[in-house]
């Protein structure tokens, strides 16, 4: 005689959760950005090294040579070379590069906020 058995499997529900979380999103938009590492790259060193220093220590000459902003823009421009050149991925290159810009915006600002004087640059 056979035996009959009866098997219940539980239904697991399947939930898609939406992340609200912005740096969730961030985190997970710059995981996939690995397949253009290069462009960061190339955007990180060339965009960083070669325009946006460049026109923040123009600011900060501007302003008045004040040392402080000059050495925090060199310091913003060197962690986004060392990292590039330590070839990290881009889930680190990316937030690096951002927070680099953000460190040049506001010593920008803080230039606007001492006031420009031109004869003070010489």
């Amino acid at each position: 005689m056979s035996t009959t058995q009866m098997i219940q499997q539980a239904a697991i529900p399947h939930y898609h959760s939406r992340t609200l979380n912005p740096f969730a999103k961030f985190a997970a938009w710059t995981k996939s950005q690995q397949k253009n590492r290069l462009l960061w790259l190339a955007l990180g060193l060339a965009g960083h090294g070669c325009v946006a220093t460049p026109i923040t220590i123009m600011f900060v000459i501007l302003a008045g040579n004040n040392l402080t902003l000059f050495m925090t823009a060199i310091v913003a421009m060197g962690i986004t070379v060392v990292v590039n050149l330590a070839a990290m991925p881009t889930k680190i290159t990316i937030p690096v590069f951002f927070f680099s810009i953000l460190v040049d915006l506001m010593i920008i600002a803080t230039c606007f906020g001492i006031g420009f004087n031109p004869s003070l640059a010489f």
